[in-house]
């Protein structure tokens, strides 16, 4: 069941970037996780500003796109704690596996192939690629 609009879905994206910038200092760890927030942080907030829905900036990536790129992320963060060997360190392991879930909810819940979406992309298209022959 898709309930989240590209609306909605925008405004979550930017609180995620938001979260990703302040868990370090919210939860208390440092290190490599740390260095995994800020850079999942900008990244996620880079993706969002260039995405192809209401909230997007330049609207370059095309929504469903987003969307792949979200779910191999939250499949990221579940394993990162076992990848980069920090799952004994309980508030960034708690952080990155329930983040990962979050992600992965966000990413069923969200409606990718949603005309309110595409339909703008669409139109820039083109109009950035009209054929004057």
């Amino acid at each position: 069941m898709k309930i989240l609009s590209p609306r909605v879905h925008g405004y979550i994206d930017y609180a995620v970037a938001a979260l990703f910038l302040l868990a370090p200092s919210l939860f208390g760890f440092g290190g490599l996780p740390e260095t995994l927030c800020y850079i999942l942080g900008a990244v996620h907030l880079g993706m969002t500003l260039l995405t192809a829905f209401p909230l997007g900036a330049a609207k370059i990536i095309p929504f469903p796109v987003h969307g792949g790129l979200e779910a191999a992320v939250g499949v990221f963060l579940v394993a990162a704690p076992w990848l980069f060997n920090f799952d004994a360190a309980p508030a960034a392991r708690n952080f990155f596996v329930v983040s990962g879930v979050a992600v992965g909810l966000v990413w069923l819940l969200t409606d990718y192939r949603s005309a309110y979406a595409t339909t703008a992309a669409s139109a820039r298209y083109r109009s950035e690629h009209r054929s004057f022959s």
